[in-house]
């Protein structure tokens, strides 16, 4: 049996992939702070057909969080995956007028993330899985809106690239996911967004991509486009715009 651990599992795009994986007849264990969000979750998913649907309690920027979940997954059989979708995206006005922000910034959008899979390694070399690791196109280049956010993903980025390299030794995978704006509660009146993707038909490009063992994946995939051609803007001229 294969079991998925789902971080930030509350989110409009991990319940839908929470579903996608489901449906495959996976166990899905889903985590976040929302006990009774995801408890509810969880039930959903086992009448979608999951061999098994849990609720777990995790806070990206609490690492006491983060070894109780690996001792359940340690305690299942077969493979173990783990797909995360933690974020949080304040204002870049917020963080200028705050920028203590800037540290929870990168705990919920890096750091946190990237040690929970650091404690999880040992057990997908064993094992055997995949994780899927979502970044963001605002990571692909420092804009004046969001550079402290889009440094975070960045980061994150980065770090899944590093890891794709290690777990590829024992047969396990990584995938990056770099989405661009989605209908999520995240974005949820921001000004400027435009091409707005559904998160179910994030999920299911994301669910592809696990299939075929894909490296890295923009989705919608047109911001593969929209993000090679921002990152050839020369920075003489790319200082200049406030976008």
């Amino acid at each position: 049996m294969s079991t998925w651990i789902i971080l930030g599992a509350t989110s409009s795009m991990a319940r839908a992939f929470a579903r996608e994986m489901a449906e495959t007849g996976a166990a899905v264990l889903v985590a976040g702070r929302d006990m009774d969000d995801l408890r509810a979750l969880a039930t959903d998913l086992d009448a979608r057909g999951a061999a098994a649907a849990a609720a777990l309690y995790f806070d990206a920027g609490d690492p006491a969080t983060f070894a109780p979940i690996v001792k359940v997954l340690g305690a299942t059989e077969g493979k173990v995956s783990a797909a995360v979708f933690v974020g949080w995206m304040p204002s870049q006005a917020e963080i200028d007028a705050n920028p203590s922000l800037i540290d929870q910034v990168g705990a919920v959008n890096y750091t946190g993330p990237a040690r929970f899979l650091h404690e999880l390694a040992p057990l997908i070399e064993e094992r055997g899985g995949t994780v899927v690791g979502v970044t963001s196109v605002a990571g692909d280049r420092g804009r004046f809106s969001n550079y402290v956010y889009g440094s975070a993903k960045a980061g994150f980025a980065t770090y899944l690239s590093g890891l794709r390299n290690r777990l590829n030794r024992s047969g396990a995978h990584v995938v990056t996911v770099k989405p661009g704006f989605v209908d999520t509660s995240m974005t949820w009146g921001v000004e400027g967004m435009f091409l707005v993707a559904a998160p179910s038909a994030v999920a299911k490009s994301i669910a592809k991509a696990v299939e075929k063992k894909k490296n890295v994946i923009y989705t919608p995939g047109f911001w593969w486009i929209i993000m090679t051609i921002i990152k050839l803007v020369p920075e003489r001229i790319f200082k200049k715009l406030s976008f």
